[in-house]
């Protein structure tokens, strides 16, 4: 494990707690030279009043701002482009992602990509964006991706499909606004999956070969918060406590796999999902029993510690049986709450099986395998997506 001389990338301001959103203006007063946001949101966003409860807040304090609700759940360099236009076309200075990842995401890429280069493969890993952009602000309104604090954005190249990763200080956001009060009205599935792709950002940051001494307490948290109030949420949606302890998660997540990494699940979770448009929480979830089955031989006392902070296992357990009851802990979650197989998702085996070594090798093009505590070759990253078909 990377345990010194790390870079810690993080948003200058987060505003955190029921009703953060109506401190934004003040916020923005403090940053100075914002004259005119635009809001980059989805039409869900628009459709139930929360965009105008945004522009309410801002329009109190004689802040301008425009709206670009053409953002799509994977997000592509297309949209970004249009986005850009529309930006140029309204004079804004800063932009806010508010809504979900893919929202989130798209802003990030419209700010950088705004005043630099217009082509998707320039910020393809490798390459690291670290220039200035445009000022961020991030405002979720689900408890999951936390990238709301990340460096990073997850666009797709509309020439090739290809998802690209992008990376660097320059798609951080200048503040977050962590308001769990936008969250109550979130459908259960939404809320399951985004629950559990924060779970998985809690252990892949965890065991993740750069993980650090400051990502690993925020990582331990991520897990207990999401083990200790997913139940809650699903049996009450309007458990304030639980879902403050989600939206928590979410955000203590971020910060933990953007300053360490994440692994093996995210680097084939997004090929499945651009492939086979699922959801990305949900693919994760699909995903993620089977992967730390796979891995966790190579990192039995940090699996054991993740089983301990999700109270899969407890505190005297030795590692090995920590290690167990995490696996069975896991396939419990899914099962509890009705993730879906692929198959049942409605992905075609015959369409499946003519992917996975495409799928597989994109996974191992990410880079993300290689920093898993076992690294896969690609055929046993082929062999993973059929146990994954077969696991429920």
């Amino acid at each position: 494990m990377q345990r010194d001389n790390v870079r810690v990338c993080v948003p200058r301001y987060l505003q955190i707690g029921k009703g953060s959103l109506n401190k934004l203006p003040e916020i923005i007063k403090i940053l100075g030279s914002i004259n005119s946001l635009l809001i980059v949101t989805d039409k869900q966003m628009v459709k139930f009043g929360y965009v105008k409860k945004l522009q309410e807040v801002l329009m109190k304090d004689g802040i301008k701002s425009d709206v670009f609700d053409d953002t799509v759940p994977d997000p592509t360099d297309t949209v970004v482009l249009n986005g850009i236009n529309y930006l140029e076309k309204c004079k804004n200075d800063a932009v806010i992602g508010f809504g979900g990842g893919s929202p989130i995401d798209t802003a990030k890429a419209i700010a950088a990509m705004a005043k630099y280069s217009k082509n998707i493969q320039d910020y393809k890993p490798p390459s690291m964006f670290d220039k200035k952009g445009l000022p961020i602000i991030a405002i979720p309104t689900t408890a999951g991706t936390g990238s709301e604090v990340t460096h990073h954005a997850v666009i797709i190249d509309s020439n090739n499909n290809e998802k690209i990763s992008c990376r660097g200080e320059g798609f951080v956001p200048i503040c977050a606004i962590i308001d769990y009060d936008l969250t109550l009205s979130k459908p259960r599935r939404l809320t399951i999956d985004s629950a559990i792709d924060t779970l998985t950002h809690g252990i892949e940051a965890y065991v993740s070969k750069k993980a650090t001494l400051f990502s690993d307490r925020m990582a331990l948290d991520t897990i207990r918060l999401v083990t200790q109030n997913i139940y809650s949420v699903d049996k009450n949606p309007k458990d304030l406590k639980a879902r403050e302890g989600l939206m928590l998660a979410a955000t203590l997540g971020g910060l933990a796999f953007s300053n360490a990494s994440i692994c093996l699940v995210h680097g084939m979770s997004r090929p499945l999902g651009s492939n086979f448009k699922v959801p990305h929480g949900l693919s994760n979830a699909m995903l993620l029993p089977t992967i730390t089955e796979f891995s966790i031989d190579h990192a039995k006392n940090r699996y054991a510690d993740c089983s301990r902070a999700g109270k899969f296992a407890l505190p005297e357990d030795d590692d090995d049986l920590a290690c167990d009851k995490l696996v069975k802990g896991l396939y419990k979650i899914n099962k509890d709450f009705e993730v879906p197989s692929m198959k049942n998702f409605g992905i075609n085996q015959k369409n499946f099986e003519e992917e996975l070594e495409n799928m597989a090798t994109d996974a191992e093009i990410s880079g993300a395998p290689n920093l898993n505590p076992r690294v896969p070759s690609v055929n046993e990253m082929v062999d993973l997506y059929g146990q994954a078909w077969r696991a429920f």
